[in-house]
């Protein structure tokens, strides 16, 4: 039998899933089967509605190697192993002559523990293990969500987390979870037989593609300690959010509380002299925390410089005593130590990791509203790292709606690490981009307006004419309005202000929770939704329910934001354009990924609406504006209303 070719499987791919074949979905497919074929790297951009997962799906499962796809978000996870991936194998299966497994892998912390479930959790006041489910009221929400889980336990199949509907709060969820550091592992705990994250790793050996999630990505590259199997292709999908979550994972912190719990885990296991120090340690590292004012620390401060040293020090004491010490009053006492180690080892590294001082990291203090200060430490880039980790062994395919930034792939491939496209060298990974397009017809679909007239966004301070404007617009548009802000100070004035001038349901992120948000602005075409950063990239409502996409503002980094205006310095010490290269490349993103809000079918029409002259005025707008979808451009207000007020005409006509 023949070889069956790309376009006959993606046909028999795209005919499963009920979908329409696009070229730009081809275009791609072709695209990922070479690079995985010559082992080299790809950026592919490919705009909503192109089919992206099928067009890396199927050259993937073709090519016949181990594949990795690595996914930001949860929701396209269940995607892919609910939907696509069933589907796909099925179709392909007659043609390729085999039958593809696939498997799902996720952090340990994901997964619910036995151990913990059965015999209790390590408690911080006494020694020992203690019940949670007779600790907590059983009429309490926490008793309640445990005893749901009890249940639980006894249906699922996977343990996962996310199979758990409706969820539960991280706090209830911690009851029942062990991270890696806390885990018995297999060989040593009484139900290591049963683990499901063992089990999830298991069915990942066997798999032909294992999904995983960004953060496992990071941390399979970060440690050390292979996590994901041996796998000769990499796709990492909604490849944008890549470069924050790896920051993200090599981010460490401390703070007083974190501190506290640990001196207080390790206390009954070790000598009284090693729990004494630590426990001055503690103390110490608290009074100088209480005097921390947020910002960056260009160099660590002489009393966080000692309490640290002491800090360290008291923590690799107790770490040696951990191994030797036995309290025989301890129940289950391999548990409890373990979660004590976790503890302090944490402490211990982020604490010896400041103190060194490394030029490629940034220091901070961060100051929260409830859980006080606290001292983080980020890598100043995770390029190198990436560079180093991600594209030396395997094939990699990177895609995304928004990866094309000014007009080009440059500006998103050195955030990773790579070479501006073409340069060549033995130890520069080779990597092409390909936009393949949307199947949106931009220009006729959508307008880009800026509201050219307003004053220019200071740093603080009410903006009255933009909410002038906001209202203006919003009446026109007949509601069906989402806007994003660029701080929820600024979306909560914004929902008040118009709350009390218009006559229509806004709806404001943090009120209930975002799917319900979102559930409710899909079901009511009059109604707006007001938010911040999550809704610039995690709403997809088709439809008439949304025809007004508003930003109040070019989504800049705060100037105060410690990292980014460390990466910013260390270009223009480099010799280059900080601001370019880190300020707008991320507002290029973001509105990006706003401004994708708008089209999310071929009969959605709509208004972008960009409150902030500086994208018509400033010499940076043409960047900005060339990384946003191609819409019809125009900063005449008139001419904008009159527009929405059409769409909204229509719309209704078509709601009768």
């Amino acid at each position: 039998m023949t070889k069956p070719s790309l376009p006959e499987l993606l046909h028999a791919a795209v005919t499963a899933v009920g979908g329409t074949e696009r070229p730009g979905q081809a275009a791609m497919a072709d695209a990922v089967a070479t690079a995985v074929d010559d082992r080299s790297h790809l950026l592919v951009q490919a705009g909503t509605g192109t089919g992206k997962s099928l067009g890396y799906l199927v050259p993937a499962l073709a090519h016949g190697e181990r594949v990795v796809v690595a996914t930001a978000t949860l929701a396209l996870q269940r995607q892919l192993v609910e939907r696509d991936l069933p589907r796909t194998v099925d179709a392909l299966h007659p043609l390729l002559r085999r039958r593809p497994q696939f498997a799902m892998l996720k952090g340990r912390s994901n997964y619910l523990c036995l151990h913990r479930l059965h015999e209790g959790v390590p408690q911080d006041e006494e020694e020992g293990l203690f019940d949670q489910f007779e600790a907590a009221a059983p009429s309490s929400k926490l008793g309640q969500d445990l005893l749901r889980m009890r249940d639980w336990s006894d249906e699922t199949e996977t343990g996962d987390r996310d199979d758990l509907t409706p969820g539960v709060s991280d706090r209830a969820w911690a009851q029942i979870s062990v991270s890696s550091r806390e885990c018995l592992g297999a060989t040593k705990c009484a139900y290591g037989a049963e683990c499901f994250a063992e089990q999830a790793r298991e069915r990942a050996k066997l798999a032909d593609v294992v999904v995983t999630n960004h953060a496992l990505l990071a941390i399979d590259a970060i440690e050390g300690a292979p996590v994901l199997p041996q796998h000769e292709v990499l796709i990492v999908d909604e490849a944008h959010e890549l470069v924050s979550r790896v920051t993200g994972v090599a981010t460490g912190e401390l703070t007083p509380g974190q501190v506290g719990r640990a001196v207080r885990r390790a206390a009954k296991l070790v000598n009284e002299k090693a729990a004494d120090a630590l426990q001055s340690a503690s103390e110490g590292f608290e009074r100088v925390m209480e005097l921390a004012l947020p910002g960056r620390l260009e160099e660590v401060p002489e009393d966080l410089g000692y309490a640290l040293m002491a800090l360290r020090d008291a923590a690799r004491t107790v770490i040696s005593a951990l191994g030797s010490t036995r309290d025989k009053s301890v129940q289950d006492e391999d548990a409890v130590r373990k979660q004590a180690l976790a503890s302090v080892e944490t402490i211990h590294g982020v604490a010896e990791r400041i103190t060194q001082g490394s030029e490629y990291d940034v220091v901070w203090y961060e100051r929260h509203d409830r859980f006080g200060a606290s001292v983080r430490v980020a890598p100043l880039s995770v390029s190198g790292l990436l560079r180093e980790k991600l594209f030396a062994d395997r094939s990699v395919v990177l895609t995304s709606a928004t990866l094309k930034l000014g007009g080009d792939f440059n500006g998103v491939g050195a955030s990773l690490g790579l070479a501006p496209e073409g340069t060549a060298g033995d130890d520069i990974p080779q990597w092409k981009g390909l936009d393949v397009g949307s199947p949106f017809d931009y220009p006729k679909q959508g307008i880009l307006y800026v509201a050219r007239h307003l004053a220019t966004p200071g740093r603080e301070g009410s903006r009255t004419d933009m909410l002038d404007e906001l209202a203006e617009l919003v009446e026109a548009a007949g509601g069906r309005t989402l806007g994003l802000f660029s701080s929820m100070r600024a979306a909560q004035a914004a929902a008040e202000e118009l709350r009390g001038r218009l006559d229509r349901p806004i709806l404001l992120q943090g009120e209930e929770t975002l799917g319900e948000l979102i559930k409710n602005f899909a079901a009511s075409p009059e109604t707006c939704l007001f938010g911040t950063l999550s809704l610039w990239q995690g709403v997809d409502v088709p439809g008439a329910s949304c025809q007004l996409v508003v930003m109040d503002r070019i989504p800049f980094p705060r100037p105060d934001d410690p990292l980014m205006s460390a990466r910013q310095k260390a270009v223009e010490e480099a010799g280059g354009n900080g601001f370019m290269a880190v300020a707008a490349t991320h507002a290029a993103l973001l509105m990006a990924q706003g401004a994708g809000r708008l089209v999310r079918a071929t009969g959605d029409k709509g208004v972008v609406a960009v409150l902030d002259p500086r994208l018509a005025n400033a010499r940076y707008g043409s960047y900005l504006r060339a990384s946003l979808p191609d819409f019809w451009y125009t900063t005449d207000r008139n001419q904008t209303r009159r527009s929405l007020a059409a769409i909204d005409a229509a719309a209704k006509a078509e709601e009768k």
